[in-house]
């Protein structure tokens, strides 16, 4: 090798190098300002330096996707507070209102066991709200055994989705894929943990799509969506929250219920397809939750069923009849009227009323929708901007909790629906113990502190910085903590504050 060559080698390394840098700076800014899982996973980089990481096989196979996907499929197990046993009289409990500690029952920590799916590698995870509902703890498993413990970054039950939170970077994630391009036949795998079993891989086709089975009524406003994937793909207790990909390895759906009468698989399991989760997903990440655009109109789908009940012979056979439409909403301004046929939303035909849920659930306030729809017989389009659940476009953001920590113990806000459930004014909810005296006293994780009392008094407990106020000017102290359950339970216990 002369001179020349060796001083190009240099600078074409040096310029190799550069961009590499680069590349891996840029990813690194786009991971921490992200504020929706398109951002976060679309970077060539990782796509590059992992690529070694697996075999493709040429042809149709399930070996190249299971080995994509397994690692990002998460075990999720949740921990909520239960007690057992009888209320009892007792002088302590009828001066301030809490059992004591001998005539209390003791709580216990049940168990529920699920899945999730790892969407961004600093460790973002969606699974199903109804894996995690009503939790004080939630463990997170990975394929080799790293346990981590999770947040809750917001729920949404109306699509029985859920983002979770856990600190670790370099993950490995599932991409999302298109589930409309997903066609009836295809394909598809279901990852999860059924009964437990850790990495499960089970093959199926897509059955049918936008499925409507009922799991998600009488929900608060009657907000549900439903639109599932049907898979035949063996589907068990512990699945939920799993991932359903197609062969490239991209997720198009979240697994989240079975048809069974035996609470086994029965031969069908639905997801929710990625075009909801995506969205829900992104809502959950920049706002804290769900932005939904509302057509305001009251739908059932066309059947003869219908057409016998209403007295009236419909122009189609398929299509979405408008029962009613709410005064004010943003369907009454784009001048759809009762009786009119929704047949189309954005150039999609939605022929049924979860095809039609599924469409507008991708909007946010705000967004305008073409809609196509039939009256007496002509069709006619309008642009309607939809409008949130109080009648107007503004975007909602939820306030995150306030954090603080204390001696070894983490708490929070309580948040404004156990508030609500539990008629509390205030409170700070223990989220995390390292403290081995707090722990001796009956501290628990879930456990809602709404009172503290020293020698100076009883305190009433407003938020978590008015306890570690509490706590730092009550230092040496033994104090008397009392609060609540999530499940209503009270208690209190004696702990001495270093």
């Amino acid at each position: 090798m002369n001179k020349k060559q060796f001083f190009l080698g240099i600078i074409l390394a040096s310029l190799i190098g550069g961009v590499v840098a680069l590349a891996g700076a840029s990813y690194l800014s786009k991971q921490n300002s992200a504020t929706n899982f398109a951002d976060k996973q679309d970077t060539s980089l990782v796509s590059w330096l992992s690529n070694d990481k697996f075999i493709i096989p040429d042809g149709i196979n399930f070996v190249a996707s299971a080995q994509m996907v397994t690692p990002a499929v998460v075990h999720v197990r949740s921990s909520v507070t239960v007690t057992q046993g009888q209320r009892g009289a007792d002088p302590f409990e009828e001066f301030f209102g809490f059992r004591s500690p001998e005539r209390a029952p003791s709580p216990r920590e049940g168990r529920s066991s699920g899945s999730g799916v790892i969407i961004s590698a600093d460790g973002y995870i969606v699974t199903n709200n109804h894996v995690i509902e009503n939790s004080s703890r939630i463990d997170i498993s990975l394929e080799d055994n790293t346990r981590y413990s999770a947040r809750v970054i917001g729920t949404d039950p109306t699509t029985d989705l859920a983002l979770l939170k856990i600190e670790a970077t370099n993950l490995p994630f599932v991409r999302f894929g298109d589930s409309d391009k997903t066609r009836v036949g295809e394909w598809v795998l279901a990852v999860g943990n059924p009964f437990d079993l850790t990495s499960t891989v089970t093959a199926g086709i897509i059955s049918a799509k936008a499925r409507n089975i009922g799991i998600l009524r009488d929900l608060e406003n009657n907000l549900q969506i439903e639109s599932f994937l049907q898979t035949d793909a063996v589907v068990n207790p512990g699945n939920s929250g799993g991932a359903l990909v197609n062969l490239a390895g991209e997720l198009i759906g979240i697994n989240t219920a079975i048809a069974s009468r035996t609470g086994t698989f029965n031969g069908y399991a639905f997801a929710v397809p990625s075009s909801i989760v995506k969205k829900v997903m992104d809502d959950l990440l920049e706002f804290g939750t769900v932005q939904r655009g509302l057509l305001g109109v009251q739908i059932r789908d066309v059947s003869p069923e219908l057409e016998e009940n209403l007295g009236e012979k419909f122009d189609v056979a398929r299509g979405v009849y408008v029962v009613d439409v709410n005064e004010g909403s943003g369907g009454e301004e784009a001048g759809l009227k009762k009786g009119d046929i929704i047949i189309g939303v954005d150039g999609s035909d939605t022929y049924n009323v979860a095809q039609l849920q599924e469409m507008v659930a991708r909007k946010r306030p705000g967004d305008k929708v073409d809609v196509k729809y039939l009256r007496k017989g002509k069709e006619l389009t309008a642009t309607a901007t939809l409008k949130n659940i109080s009648g107007d476009t503004k975007i909602i953001r939820k306030e995150l909790p306030v954090r603080m920590t204390f001696g070894g113990v983490t708490f929070e806000d309580v948040k404004p629906d156990v508030k609500t459930k539990l008629k509390l004014n205030g409170g700070a909810s223990i989220i995390d113990i390292s403290n081995d005296e707090w722990k001796k006293s009956g501290a628990k994780v879930g456990f809602i502190i709404t009172s503290v009392i020293g020698t100076e008094g009883r305190y009433r407990i407003t938020g978590a910085n008015d306890l570690s106020q509490i706590l730092n000017e009550s230092k040496g102290e033994e104090l008397v903590i009392l609060g609540v359950y999530p499940n209503g339970q009270e208690y209190y216990f004696e702990v001495k504050v270093e």
